[in-house]
């Protein structure tokens, strides 16, 4: 059975390509060691990554990279944080810290990594005056739509995301219109 009883911090990371991150794990039973796995959405599968026992002697999953995770032990053995250097976007998932106890695999309560290639971020643009002497030059509409370039994926997910699920919101309330009207339509001409 899966008991979420692992408290890992934080929820959600948001880097770039090549950076690093760390992965906290709060322990809360008591354990011989703390297994480290990543679900991947688009392989729809969890692949182990590492376990780490008490000594502090890891043991790495098949293609996991010994010089790109680490596991380290914080405060006792009451949390053990894991390390990933040299981020690929590949490395995309969601990861948990678990432990086992009686035959009994204890999860950790996730922490989805998104890795990306650039972060758009919005620039801050200074009004500067422009001389009398200098021609301003015209850019006419066509111009200037051409010189913006595509919307970034920061933008548009959330966006999409957001009106999928107003209109996934919308579903049961025009189910239920409909089922009113349907009443008041039957209700009228058996009258």
């Amino acid at each position: 059975g899966f008991y979420t009883t692992l408290t890992q911090t934080p929820e959600h990371i948001l880097t770039q390509t090549n950076n690093k991150t760390e992965i906290l794990c709060e322990l809360k039973k008591e354990h011989t060691g703390v297994y480290w796995y990543r679900w991947s959405q688009e392989r729809q599968h969890f692949e182990f990554l590492v376990f780490s026992n008490t000594l502090g002697k890891a043991t790495y999953g098949t293609n996991v990279s010994q010089d790109r995770f680490s596991v380290h032990e914080a405060r006792s053995q009451s949390s053990y944080s894991l390390h990933i250097s040299h981020l690929r976007p590949s490395d995309s998932g969601t990861y948990y810290c678990s432990v086992s106890q009686s035959s009994q695999l204890f999860l950790g309560t996730g922490t989805q990594l998104t890795v990306v290639d650039a972060l758009s971020l919005p620039v801050k643009t200074t009004q500067t005056s422009v001389s009398k002497k200098k021609p301003v030059p015209w850019i006419t509409k066509s111009k200037a739509t051409s010189r913006r370039g595509p919307c970034s994926p920061l933008v548009w997910i959330p966006l999409a995301t957001g009106v999928l699920l107003l209109l996934l919101g919308l579903i049961p309330t025009a189910h239920r219109f409909y089922r009113l009207r349907r009443r008041l339509w039957l209700r009228i001409h058996r009258q």
